[in-house]
């Protein structure tokens, strides 16, 4: 017969073997991190990601997710394709262009789902159509692939990309169409240029690419390394993700709070709760889906317009993530 103090050191014993039972499975759930840099400073367009972190959306799939901002925003997929970071925010035109030059990427999950991407006028009666910006100035952010682009746009109102002048204005994109330094912008967003030039008093025109001519295309998508990603984790981080747009679109008001709670000094202005507001049936609400033949068709007018020299197809660098 066991003595009291016995029953006690059985007892003991007992707990601890199921504690050393239980501790692996979530020190293993624990160990799951992820290092996720942003496309630019933390903005409504990041709402889920902020979201998923505040609300432990994250924590409750078993990963922390360590949420970077950039010191220069050409880097983060080039960080990912170095192996220095997990995930990283890009955009899938950006994503094509470095499949197509090599880099070891693929797009694990979408973030907004439409383009934000415009060309931008006043709307003072000056500009009503495309045709109107012939010889006209267009100021653009970053040279790139704005010929292929804008071209393409202004085709369909039979103008020629030589018959417009294109001037390089950094990302002074919303000060200078407001100025008159140029007639339009390419680059503004749909959901923050023209919230901007609006609380400064001026009324913007949006001309949207996929409705000139330009195949539609996911804005924002999360990208990790080729062959160094953990799936389980991504797989976690995509539910989360999930979860987070599904109470944004469910509660907007409150949503809204939580995002600027992130960091009040910096999110909590009239510019952002306007953005916010448009940006809502933009997100992903099943950020792991993905349409094969639309990164397809992308790639193939990025590589009709010399864009890009050789052209991937979208199952090499579109795997499910599901």
């Amino acid at each position: 017969m066991n003595t009291p103090h016995q029953k006690k050191r059985k007892l003991l014993s007992i707990l601890a073997a199921t504690v050393a039972m239980l501790t692996p499975l979530s020190a293993s759930a624990a160990e799951k991190k992820l290092t996720l840099m942003l496309d630019w400073f933390v903005n409504p367009n990041h709402g889920p990601i902020v979201i998923a972190k505040e609300r432990g959306y994250f924590a409750k799939q078993g990963i922390e997710v360590e949420i970077q901002e950039p010191a220069d925003p050409s880097t983060p997929a080039k960080l990912v394709a170095a192996g220095k970071v997990d995930l990283a925010v890009s955009y899938q035109p950006s994503l094509t262009i470095d499949v197509a030059a090599g880099l070891p990427l693929v797009r694990v999950s979408t973030l907004i789902a439409t383009p934000l991407n415009t060309l931008m006028v006043l709307d003072n009666g000056k500009h009503d159509s495309l045709a109107d910006l012939k010889g006209k100035k267009i100021g653009i952010a970053i040279a790139g692939n704005e010929e292929a682009t804008i071209g393409t746009m202004l085709a369909q109102e039979n103008v020629k990309f030589s018959e417009v002048e294109t001037i390089n204005i950094g990302w002074a994109l919303s000060s200078s169409l407001a100025s008159g330094k140029v007639d339009a912008i390419w680059g503004g967003l749909r959901n923050f240029e023209t919230n901007q030039l609006e609380l400064e008093g001026y009324k913007a025109k949006a001309f949207f690419p996929e409705e000139h001519g330009v195949p539609a295309y996911d804005e924002l998508v999360f990208v990790a390394n080729a062959t160094q990603h953990d799936k389980q984790a991504i797989q976690a981080f995509n539910k989360a993700l999930e979860q987070a747009t599904t109470y944004i679109v469910n509660h907007p008001k409150d949503s809204w709070k939580e995002f600027v709670a992130y960091s009040p000094d910096t999110l909590n202005n009239e510019l952002n709760q306007r953005a916010w507001n448009d940006t809502l049936t933009r997100f992903a609400l099943r950020p792991s889906a993905v349409d094969l033949k639309r990164y397809d068709d992308y790639a193939e007018f990025m590589y009709q317009k010399g864009i890009i020299k050789s052209l991937p197809k979208a199952h090499t660098y579109v795997p499910e993530f599901k």
